[in-house]
């Protein structure tokens, strides 16, 4: 009697050690050394127990002992297995995209940039909406490196992050790279997060090669360095503006190398007030005719001589003074045109009603040429709010009918031109050798293919809206970073990825076809099927 209770209270022992190693260790959340201890001794104490029972009983030569221990150990073989299935899936991806155009796999060449990747890059989106098909497409990216990662912010819980990296809306999503910030796109419920403008704008701020953006000086245009005698003059927080978004400001002096540099992503003209040399004109225009970028900004009672150069591109510079009058109870004079209406353009799409200031602006007239693309940027109200005013030395400012245009006034467009360039391949000499018994056939012209490039000029009527002071006023700073943007052509993938578009299989029927589908579907198939099982169940009855 005495040894059954002392099996009895080691049987016990045994699971109660174990019992209090697993609860110590889950809810301690550290299996340190005391739920060790506690685990160790209930498993040799139990092992210790079933050795010396079944010695006594001789209980494992019956055949339930034999049919119960087999059961056991194949669940532990399922159950281990299963184990090592679990963890080799969390240390190793293996993913397999059965879909005919590979929808949900990423490109060779966001593979290998991501792979590269030489320092950590994150990805910021500034949205409350974490949507399940942008977290899969950033994960695709997370899985080739450790050193991508990224992060959703509610930007209102965090104004801070969201001001740092200049938010202005929800659903921003910008690269973080080595204290650089780029803006990759807005995403919207209409607009996801897209492959393609990823990893072009990955590749752009991990480039150490900064986009360079000439000011043309040397005719009173504004200056892009401070002046303590004269800030006001000075377009130093444009360019601060464009260095936060990794350009690189120079001045160009066309007299003293008559060739923009080769290197040039966008020339500016901002507020010339002496009149261009006929080589300077001459030099700007051959720029553009290889496929430059430029921004002209000029303020009315100037005469740059830029006339027959614009003419080609279907521009007039009016000489009449831009007057508004609508802006008059927020204490702006006639003279500061207001503008609120924007073109359907990548400079001014997300501006909506927003303001903008253009203290002495004159307008411009577009004509249409069939190989040139133009769209108004910045649009006055409609008369009698606005007009085009040809007596600018009149005390009182008045329409007169014949000698003034009647608005609204035009005094933005951005323009562009295709140009068509023939680019013959450059046959490739191998050296001489032995070893080479192929030889390299050499390129004809057939082989050469034509490839299209894209000149770019934005017209502005006024220069004063991009000074220190007026820069930061309302949208004023992003009229002019959103032009030198668009015109620096970031926009042209420089990196060839073919957008990824499921195979259309839908399976277009007519009503009749598609009512029997559905009664076939829905009736006839369940009632053959239980009538097929009836009458199995009738035969063996």
């Amino acid at each position: 009697m005495i040894k059954k209770q002392l099996w009895k209270l080691i049987f016990l022992l045994g699971h109660f050690l174990i019992t209090a190693g697993l609860t110590v260790g889950l809810i301690s959340a550290e299996w340190g050394l005391i739920p060790l201890i506690f685990l160790i001794s209930g498993i040799l104490i139990s092992g210790f127990w079933v050795v010396l029972q079944s010695q006594r009983s001789k209980w494992w030569k019956q055949r339930s002992t034999q049919a119960g221990t087999n059961a056991i150990i194949t669940t532990l073989a399922v159950l281990t297995i299963l184990g090592l299935i679990n963890f080799l899936g969390t240390r190793y991806h293996l993913r397999t995209d059965l879909t005919e155009t590979q929808l949900f796999t990423l490109a060779p060449q966001s593979k290998e940039l991501v792979r590269n990747l030489p320092q950590p890059m994150k990805v910021w989106l500034f949205t409350r909406d974490q949507n399940y098909q942008d977290q899969e497409l950033l994960e695709n990216y997370r899985r080739q490196s450790p050193n991508f990662k990224y992060e959703y912010v509610d930007p209102q819980a965090k104004p801070g992050l969201a001001e740092k990296f200049g938010v202005k809306d929800f659903g921003e999503v910008y690269l973080e790279f080595e204290n650089k910030h780029q803006l990759v796109q807005t995403v919207n419920d209409n607009e996801r997060l897209s492959e393609i403008r990823l990893t072009n704008r990955l590749q752009q701020i991990i480039s150490n090669n900064t986009a360079k953006v000439y000011f043309l000086q040397g005719h009173g245009e504004l200056r892009i360095t401070n002046n303590q005698t004269n800030t006001q003059n000075s377009i130093t927080q444009g360019v601060q503006g464009l260095t936060d978004k990794n350009f690189t400001a120079l001045p160009l002096n066309l007299t003293e190398n008559p060739q923009v540099p080769d290197d040039a992503t966008v020339v500016i003209v901002a507020g010339p007030k002496q009149e261009l040399l006929s080589g300077e004109v001459q030099a700007l225009e051959d720029y553009l005719n290889r496929g430059g970028n430029l921004l002209l900004m000029i303020d009315p009672n100037t005469n740059p001589k830029i006339d027959n150069f614009l003419k080609d591109w279907g521009v007039k510079l009016d000489n009449r003074l831009a007057i508004d009058i609508s802006g008059q109870g927020l204490g702006l004079g006639p003279a500061a045109p207001l503008v609120t209406e924007y073109g359907q353009h990548p400079i001014t799409q997300e501006f909506g009603n927003g303001i903008s200031l253009y203290p002495l602006a004159r307008p411009l007239e577009i004509t249409s040429l069939s190989r040139v693309e133009s769209t108004p940027l910045l649009r006055t109200k409609p008369y009698p709010s606005s007009w085009a005013e040809s007596d600018q030395q009149s005390e009182k400012l008045e329409f007169n009918e014949g000698k003034d245009l009647k608005g609204p006034l035009t005094l933005g467009v951005a323009l562009t031109r295709k140009l068509s360039t023939q680019v013959t391949p450059i046959p490739t000499s191998s050296p001489t050798s032995t070893s080479s018994p192929i030889p390299t056939p050499s390129p004809t012209n057939a082989n050469s293919q034509p490839t299209t490039k894209e000149s770019r000029l934005v017209v502005l009527g006024n220069s004063d809206f991009a000074k220190n002071g007026l820069f930061e006023q309302q949208l004023n700073g992003d009229v002019f970073l959103n032009s030198v943007t668009w015109l620096s052509q970031q926009d042209q993938q420089p990196l060839s990825i073919r957008p990824k578009e499921p195979t259309n299989r839908r399976i277009t029927m007519s009503t009749a076809k598609a009512n029997l589908l559905s009664i076939s579907s829905l009736l006839l198939l369940p009632f053959l099927s239980f009538g097929a099982g009836a009458m199995i169940w009738w035969r063996r009855r």
